[in-house]
Parts: C-alpha cells; sequence; structure tokens
C-alpha cells in the first residue's frame, strides 16, 4: 500500500499545471485498526490565517492552486476525527505534495451536530448536508458500534428528543419514531437519500434496518420538506451506507444474545476494472424468539418471533475525472408467527407476517465545469405484506394483503461560487401505487416537485439559506412553500441560528385506501377511501348494523381528507470553548399543523374489534425546547447529555372547553364513577404517547494501552398519555397514562489489532423495565458480539 501512495502522489506530481504561484496537493487520509487506509471525503482544509480554504474530494484529494509562501500552517477537520494541525514547508518547485493523516475521534459520540461549511459525503445526491436549515444531528459507524446496537430503533431511542413508539395499527410489529412531537408519519426515513416506503397504521418499522453497514445516521428535527417533501414534514432519519471503496476488504460481525437473538453480517468491498470501478456488498441474517411484556394475561408473546434477511450492493463506475455512474440494489424479507393464549379466556390467536422490500437505484454524476455539476437519479421501490390472523379452531379473523409500488425521477442542478454562494436545484416526479385486496383496482397517486435552494455565505459571520418548494399532487392541486434560515457568528466560540419552514403534505396511499389489522389491540384502522366498503360488507355479513357505529361515521363517511399544512419555526444557540473540547446547543421550536391528520374511533363490531379510521383535526402544535452537551475534558474520555421540554396539544380542544362546547362535558373519573368535575383548559393533558421531560447522558471511555472501550448510557422518558379510558374525546388526568422510566445501558469492547478481532458485551435495559404499554420494550437483555476482518490489503 506504501509503494501504490509514492506511485500515486508520483503520478499527481507530474501534471502539468498552468498556475504561476505555488501549488499544494495531497490526499486526506486516516489509518483503521486493521492497518488498511481510508481515503477521506469532504474533510474541511483551510489556509491558517488566511481566507485559502478548500474540502477533499471522493478520493480524498485536495489542491490548493495560487500559495504564495514558502512556509503555511493548514488546520484540517472532517466528521468523525480529530482536527489536525500540520506545518508545511513548500520546496522550490511549483507543485508540492503533502498527504494529510488523521486521528479517528472513536470516542465520538450521540450528537455530532454539523455547523460548518462541509462538503456532504453523499455520493447519492448534490444535497449538501450542512446546509439544511434546521438542527442536524450525525451518528457515526464507531458511535453504533460501541453502543452494540443490531437495529436502526435501538440507535434512535437514545437520541435527544427522540421516542420510539407503537401507534394504533401497528402494535409490537411496527417500531416507529417520534421527533419533537411528530408522529411517525410525518418523519421520512431515507436510505442514501432516497425514501423508503411500506408503513403500517402510519409507522415506518424502524426494526426493518440493519445498521450493519451503516456508515453513519443523518438526522434532521423540524421541516425538511423543501428538499424531500411533505413526507418529512416533521424531520428525516437518512441512514448512509459505505461510500468510498479505496482497497478490498471483507468483514463479518456475530452477535447473539438473549430472546434466542441471533444477529449476522458480512461486509465486503473491493476496486474492480482497473481502478475505475468499485464493488461493495452486505449480507445480513437477524432473528429473535419475541418477547412477552404482559405476561398477567398473555402465554405466548407480546412482541413476535420473526426472521430477517437483508442483501445489499452498490456497484459505481468513473468514466472519467467528471462523469460517474452508480446502481444499488436492497432486498428484504422478514417473517414472523405469533401464537398467543388468552388467560381466563377458552380462544388462541395465530398470526403470520410476510413482509418484502425492493429497492433500486441508479444515478449519473456529471460535472459540468467548476462551478456546475449535475446528477440524474431513478429510485425504484416495491413493498409487500401479508398478513392473516386466525383462531386456534381455524377459524380466520383476518386476511390483509398491502402491496405498494414507488416510482421517483428527479434531476438535480447544483451551482456554486467558491465558498460564497451554493445553489442546489431539483425536478422530478413520482407515481405511488397500491394493491390491497379490499379493493378492486391498483390505485395511483403521482405527484411532480421542484425546488431549489441557495446557500450565500453573505460574510465571514453571517450565512443565509433561501429555499422554495412546489408540489403538485393528484386530486389536491399544487402548493408553493418557502424556507429560510439565517446563521450569525456572535462571537469566535457563540453562534446564533433561526429557521423557518413550510410545508404540505396530502394524505398517503395508506391513509386512503389500506385496511391494517392489529392482533396486539384487536384493532383495524381503515383507510379513507375505503371506509364504506369495508362497513358495508360487516354489515352484509351481520358483524355490525347501524347502531353500533359511533356519530362520527356519519360525520366523516364519503369525504375526503383534506391536506396537512405546517409551519416551522427554530432557534439555536450554539457555543464552543475550552479548544473545542466542549460544544453545547440549546433550541426553542414550535411547529404548527392545520388540518392533522389523526385516527378516530368508528365503532365496534359484534367481535369487540375496535374500527378506526382518519379524520382532519384543525390545529394542532409542537413546541418545547432542547438542550445538548458533549465534553471531553482528556482525550480518552467523552461526556454527552441532552433534554427536551415539550407540549403537544390541539388547540380546538381547549377552544371547545373554554367556549362550552364538545368538549365540555364534565369529567369522568373510571376509578370513583364520579362525574361532578366540570373541566377546564388546564385539564387537557394533550395529544397522546408525547413526554413533557426527556433526557438523556452518556459516558465513553478508552484505554489506549489495552485497547478497550466501555460506555454507560441511560434514558428517561417522562410519563405520558396511553389511552381515553373514560371516552370523552381527550387526553386528562383520569385517563391511561405509561409511567415515567429510565432504560440504562452499558456495553465493553476489547480489541485484538493483530488478530484482526474486537469483542464486544453488551447490557440493554439493567433496570429492567417493563410495561405492557410499551410492547415494543423488552426486559433485562444481555449480547456477545464479535468482529473480525477477513482480509486486508497489507
Amino acid at each position: 500500500m506504501r509503494l501504490l501512495s509514492i506511485l500515486l502522489i508520483g503520478w499527481l506530481a507530474y501534471i502539468p499545471t498552468t498556475f504561476a504561484q505555488q501549488k499544494l496537493q495531497g490526499r486526506v487520509l486516516a489509518q483503521r485498526s486493521d492497518q488498511s487506509t481510508d481515503a477521506i471525503s469532504g474533510a474541511e482544509i483551510q489556509v491558517v490565517g488566511t481566507t485559502e480554504i478548500t474540502t477533499s474530494d471522493e478520493n480524498g484529494r485536495y489542491v490548493f492552486s495560487k500559495l504564495n509562501a514558502n512556509r503555511i500552517i493548514i488546520q484540517t477537520k472532517a466528521l468523525g476525527y480529530q482536527t489536525q494541525i500540520d506545518t508545511v514547508l513548500i520546496a522550490a518547485e511549483k507543485t508540492f505534495t503533502h498527504d494529510i493523516w488523521l486521528q479517528r475521534n472513536d470516542q465520538r459520540i450521540d450528537e455530532a451536530v454539523v455547523t460548518g461549511r462541509r462538503i456532504n459525503a453523499n455520493l447519492e445526491t448534490l444535497v449538501k448536508l450542512e446546509n439544511t436549515i434546521m438542527p442536524v444531528t450525525v451518528i457515526d459507524r464507531r458511535t453504533i458500534e460501541l453502543m452494540g446496537s443490531r437495529r436502526l430503533d435501538e440507535v434512535m431511542k437514545e437520541q435527544t428528543g427522540i421516542a420510539i413508539v407503537n401507534d394504533i395499527a401497528g402494535g409490537a410489529r411496527s417500531v416507529g419514531v417520534q421527533m419533537q412531537g411528530f408522529g411517525s408519519e410525518y418523519i421520512m426515513v431515507l436510505i442514501d437519500g432516497q425514501p423508503m416506503v411500506g408503513r403500517n397504521g402510519g409507522n415506518f418499522d424502524l426494526s426493518r434496518i440493519s445498521v450493519s453497514n451503516i456508515e453513519r445516521i443523518e438526522i434532521t428535527k423540524g421541516a425538511a420538506a423543501n428538499i424531500y417533501g411533505g413526507d418529512a414534514l416533521g424531520g428525516t432519519i437518512n441512514v448512509i451506507t459505505k461510500q468510498l471503496v479505496t482497497e478490498p476488504q471483507a468483514m463479518t460481525f456475530v452477535n447473539v444474545g438473549k430472546n434466542e437473538t441471533v444477529d449476522v453480517s458480512l461486509d465486503g468491498e473491493a476496486p474492480v476494472l482497473k481502478q475505475k470501478g468499485t464493488v461493495s456488498g452486505n449480507l445480513n441474517y437477524y432473528r429473535t424468539g419475541g418477547f412477552n411484556t404482559n405476561q398477567g394475561t398473555i402465554k405466548g408473546t407480546t412482541a413476535p418471533p420473526y426472521d430477517n434477511y437483508a442483501a445489499q450492493s452498490r456497484f459505481r463506475y468513473r468514466f472519467n475525472e467528471n462523469n460517474t455512474m452508480s446502481v444499488s440494489g436492497r432486498y428484504g424479507l422478514r417473517r414472523s408467527f405469533m401464537s398467543r393464549e388468552f388467560l381466563g379466556a377458552d380462544f388462541q390467536t395465530n398470526d403470520v407476517l410476510s413482509e418484502q422490500d425492493i429497492n433500486l437505484f441508479a444515478n449519473y454524476d456529471g460535472k459540468i465545469s467548476d462551478r456546475w455539476r449535475s446528477m440524474t437519479r431513478y429510485y425504484l421501490t416495491k413493498y409487500n405484506a401479508d398478513m392473516n390472523v386466525s383462531l386456534s379452531q381455524g377459524d380466520s379473523i383476518s386476511q390483509t394483503k398491502f402491496a405498494q409500488l414507488f416510482h421517483r425521477l428527479e434531476q438535480q442542478v447544483a451551482y456554486s461560487v467558491d465558498d460564497k454562494l451554493d445553489v442546489i436545484t431539483g425536478v422530478g416526479g413520482t407515481i405511488e401505487g397500491i394493491d390491497q385486496n379490499i379493493l378492486t383496482d391498483v390505485d395511483q397517486i403521482r405527484t411532480i416537485f421542484a425546488y431549489s435552494q441557495a446557500n450565500w455565505q453573505v460574510d465571514p459571520r453571517l450565512h443565509l439559506t433561501l429555499g422554495l418548494r412546489y408540489d403538485h399532487i393528484d386530486q389536491y392541486g399544487w402548493r408553493l412553500d418557502p424556507s429560510f434560515a439565517a446563521q450569525y457568528q456572535v462571537l469566535p466560540s457563540l453562534s446564533a441560528k433561526f429557521a423557518y419552514g413550510t410545508a404540505f403534505k396530502a394524505p398517503d396511499m395508506r391513509k386512503l385506501f389500506q385496511v391494517a389489522y392489529n392482533p396486539v389491540q384487536n384493532n383495524v384502522l381503515v383507510g379513507s377511501y375505503a371506509l364504506q366498503d369495508v362497513i358495508n360488507q360487516l354489515r352484509q355479513s351481520g358483524r355490525m348494523s347501524q347502531y353500533e357505529l359511533q356519530p362520527v361515521y356519519d360525520e366523516i363517511r364519503g369525504q375526503a381528507l383534506n391536506a396537512e399544512m405546517s409551519r416551522s419555526y427554530n432557534f439555536s444557540l450554539i457555543w464552543q470553548g475550552f479548544d473545542n473540547r466542549l460544544r453545547a446547543e440549546g433550541s426553542v421550536f414550535h411547529h404548527e399543523i392545520e388540518n392533522q391528520i389523526n385516527p378516530v374511533l368508528i365503532g365496534t363490531d359484534i367481535d369487540g374489534q375496535l374500527i378506526y379510521s382518519y379524520r382532519n383535526h384543525a390545529r394542532a402544535f409542537f413546541r418545547g425546547a432542547e438542550l445538548s452537551m458533549n465534553f471531553k475534558p482528556i482525550p480518552a474520555l467523552q461526556l454527552a447529555a441532552g433534554y427536551q421540554y415539550l407540549i403537544a396539544k390541539d388547540r380546538t380542544v381547549g377552544d371547545e372547553i373554554r367556549e362550552g362546547g364538545l368538549y365540555n362535558s364534565p369529567l369522568f373519573d373510571p376509578e370513583t364513577g364520579y362525574v361532578n368535575y366540570q373541566p377546564s383548559a388546564k385539564d387537557y393533558w394533550g395529544i397522546e404517547n408525547r413526554s413533557v421531560h426527556m433526557y438523556n447522558a452518556q459516558v465513553f471511555y478508552t484505554y489506549e494501552p489495552m485497547n478497550l472501550s466501555a460506555n454507560l448510557r441511560v434514558n428517561y422518558r417522562g410519563k405520558y398519555p396511553f389511552a381515553d379510558l373514560n371516552n370523552n374525546g381527550y387526553m386528562d388526568r383520569f385517563d391511561t397514562f405509561v409511567r415515567g422510566h429510565y432504560l440504562l445501558h452499558a456495553a465493553v469492547e476489547k480489541k485484538f489489532p493483530k488478530q484482526r478481532l474486537a469483542v464486544r458485551a453488551t447490557t440493554e435495559n439493567l433496570l429492567n423495565f417493563v410495561d405492557p404499554k410499551v410492547p415494543s420494550q423488552p426486559g433485562r437483555m444481555y449480547f456477545l458480539g464479535l468482529t473480525y476482518h477477513l482480509y486486508r490489503n497489507d
């Protein structure tokens, strides 16, 4: 490898130059624990004391073309690496080569928030992460390894202001996410910048995604709709798989633990076709035996056993310095069978679920000039779910087949002027189809969109971002949504940022057509367009009469759902001190949503099954504050903590109580039977499943002489409303709550560099918190993991 680097440097030095001034060039590199080498893209290199600044490209190369000094100091920063200072003595020749070697920041944890102006290292899009107007958190691969996490939901639940939830139709099989009050249906989940589809009851099930081949996770909190559309009204979770391949290598990972859990992965990558192409792949198998959070009532499991298979591969080919093509594919399959016996009852339920999703992605990246760049992107994804629920006697309760097909074509164009101006423009369209077995035809929604975002460095202190998005959606017309952000460097160590954005979200195919049955909570959630057909079928079969329907059915049947509109505000202060060893950020946020779509109870059939559909809530809002801190007192120790305060309510409920309207009825206490409590607006707790207080803390320590790392992590979630026990239409103090609780996790890792081996022991939920109302949270768990590099290029 050293000989190859010398030859490469010699070849670079041979390239002719037309500049009269001296030229400095080289590569930004890092060495792995197995002695292999990584090229670092997106590193920021600055000549100290000047305005000269550049970034490394996808191969780690950087160039300063016009230098007039023989001795310079350069400072290099890169996400996940320690800041490096180099003094360079430039020889008399016009072109001088200097490679920069960075040290990994292995203790980087939780909140690595992007505030500087760096080029995004995601090679599948021209969108730059640092230009996102709302707060951004980055979780790197090393942090995920040290945490011992296996699925995406396990990583997300330890982040500030983020909660893992189970919505009405999802049950234990649909592990969704909530950010700053926004439910899972408002959070877009992407892989390499392309959206994933296939939601059950609103949740995109994060447990479908393995973290075995994730390079990093990028989290945007607040409206990201200017770039990604209405499904990102509350934020994004962008899973970035490994982008750069510099040499042949492979590794395997095995993790085993409680509840018959087995997680096995194999990763491989290599340059091909005379170094012009690269190929990489990942295979993952995951199995769990499930668990029971309600042993006093149910015999069996409340969270189902399942087997999950996933395969992913990417091929990238560089035609020349200016043109690159890449093709990638992903396949996922999950199969589960859950048998449950209800204690004290004379029946048992069996349900079988099979899920498949296929993702195909192709793009062509062309550099038109030093200032212009173009990328054409096509994405195809298909999701299939087949679920059957039956009694032990053989009677079928429900059978649902759901298929979703999604096409997306997009053209991006980027324009940049040095480090003063970046403009990203995109135009494209989507076709989303659904095939539901209750329907007689395949239904589609077509969308046309366009967006543009300009990022302007007005002066060294002030950075402005202006954005505009156009959407035209079948049956919902068109809309323009603006966005704006301003960041100002108040002091060398203190910066302030204000952001504002609006968004438009039309009801998706699921809310219009899907029929989803949840055996965990014995309910069915019916899309608005399918509602009358379902009710008519139940009537014809004798399972429902007119008198078994709630009055809300007459209110919403036959009516189309209105599109949701939102406005988001965010103000942040960011402070860095003690030679950048301490970083603190505080922010306040406010989100307004008009016509928010929420599930509503329609009625109950003769078997006791609850029937839900959707209706618009006029005026919902989420407001609160977040505070995060990251401190590194010594190189081996890193401390982090975060806190969120949240108020999540629907204004119409408080108004109705104050004005003597729908919700002004006396409060009913189910425990005492009293109904003589006259409500006030203060009795309204807020929207279900939202905690007022959440906080977390982490300690990561590495003892280099023994290659030993250890960490301790704690998360607290305050109590939150779960169910409307007194059935008055809103959450009050007499309803059912999930109690406030702590989750405590610990992990230890030992590396054996000469053997290319790492061993990791992890314990989760040390305090053994279990609650039947939280079906996604198992009790105390133990795991043992092993990572081995099968091959390296010495």
